[in-house]
């Protein structure tokens, strides 16, 4: 039985796919590739019949997928991976023991290695929440972005659907002060772009820059991720690593308590 990988192609930098990533990828005649992977990853798609997911409905896309799989293994280029507002849980779901997910570097990993920060600290942010205004505020009672951003919260945001403007004024208004934001738009693909600053000068520092292709005719969901929190500047030194090796650390290597 030949099988379709789902396979986890991070932001979209072909230098973050796994080596399994990558092994299965060579081994599949066929690609399923969210534009603009098929240009960033076109090193690995030479020779493979490419085709873009989103341009079949679902029936289509099922029916291409079973023809293509009557010649060979195939592959679907997942953005990011599954683990967040993946559209591709559908067709994991319809193709059952057929489909195989393989892990990759998440577009979250990718923009806490750029910022050099973790994102949850210990005694300055204890959670991190990722959301979508998208999916927020539909119905009496639901959540909204104001009530995720909360002083210790790290908040990552995804297919932001706000003014910039609208946005940083909810943030402020759950956070209840000026915290630090960074605007990740593009990450590991051509044209990338990374704005840091506050809820206070980030319009401005973004400089009417249409980050979340909010004024385009089709307004679809931009490659831009949103991270907000006191972690993004906060800083430690050695005691914080001290206490926890004294405190933590050396009793999982079999140390006395």
């Amino acid at each position: 039985m030949n099988r379709v990988f789902f396979i986890g192609a991070g932001p979209g930098d072909p230098q973050l796919l796994t080596l399994k990533g990558a092994q299965l990828l060579a081994a599949c005649h066929a690609v399923f590739a969210p534009t603009p992977f098929e240009q960033t990853f076109a090193a690995h798609l030479e020779g493979k019949t490419v085709l873009v997911p989103f341009d079949f409905y679902f029936d289509e896309l099922l029916a291409r997928v079973d023809a293509l799989c009557e010649s060979g293994n195939v592959a679907f280029l997942v953005p990011g991976d599954l683990t967040f507002y993946s559209p591709f849980q559908v067709l994991v779901d319809a193709l059952g023991e057929r489909a195989v997910v393989v892990p990759g570097v998440g577009t979250a990993n990718a923009a806490a290695a750029w910022l050099k920060k973790t994102l949850d600290l210990p005694d300055v942010c204890t959670r991190a929440v990722i959301a979508s205004p998208r999916t927020l505020g539909d119905g009496e009672g639901a959540l909204s972005l104001q009530d995720l951003a909360a002083p210790g919260v790290t908040l990552l945001i995804y297919m932001n659907d706000l003014p910039l403007p609208e946005l940083a004024a909810q943030l402020k208004a759950g956070y209840g002060k000026n915290v630090p934001i960074a605007i990740l738009h593009r990450l590991g693909l051509p044209g990338e772009e990374v704005v840091t600053g506050t809820l206070d000068d980030i319009v401005e520092k973004a400089a009417g820059r249409d980050f979340f292709n909010l004024s385009g005719a089709a307004r679809r969901p931009s490659l831009t991720l949103v991270i907000a929190g006191e972690t993004l500047t906060a800083t430690v030194d050695g005691k914080w690593w001290d206490w926890r090796r004294e405190h933590v650390w050396k009793f999982r290597n079999g140390g006395e308590r």
